[in-house]
């Protein structure tokens, strides 16, 4: 099992929620975040320099963590780049880390069958 953390662009969230769960992957968690990568930011206001204008430098993404059985790994790989790439700065990073166990509380169920 593998758990994927995707930091993706909010706007682009239901798309690839919609996505993974056509492809039989419908479990996953979401929270807001803000951070920055490349992009650095974005300049608000008026021209670079001019009073009134600043720089916003940590930037509203979307965190959607899910964790797949090994083999369904690539498809939700694929899935997120595919629905979430726009081709500009600022598209996001995939993070992928292993899972040792996973447990279903209600019924105590272990392994993949807890997913």
């Amino acid at each position: 099992m593998n758990k994927i953390e995707a930091i993706i662009r909010p706007e682009k969230l239901n798309a690839v929620k919609d996505a993974l769960s056509d492809a039989g992957l419908p479990g996953i968690n979401v929270a807001q975040v803000t951070g920055r990568g490349a992009q650095r930011g974005i300049e608000v206001g008026g021209p670079r320099g001019v009073a009134g204008s600043y720089v916003v430098d940590m930037l509203p993404k979307v965190k959607l963590e899910t964790v797949v059985r090994d083999e369904d790994t690539r498809k939700a790989i694929d899935i997120i780049v595919e629905t979430s790439r726009t081709g500009n700065i600022g598209d996001g990073k995939i993070f992928i880390t292993p899972v040792a166990n996973a447990i279903r509380i209600r019924t105590g169920e272990e392994g993949e069958i807890a997913l």
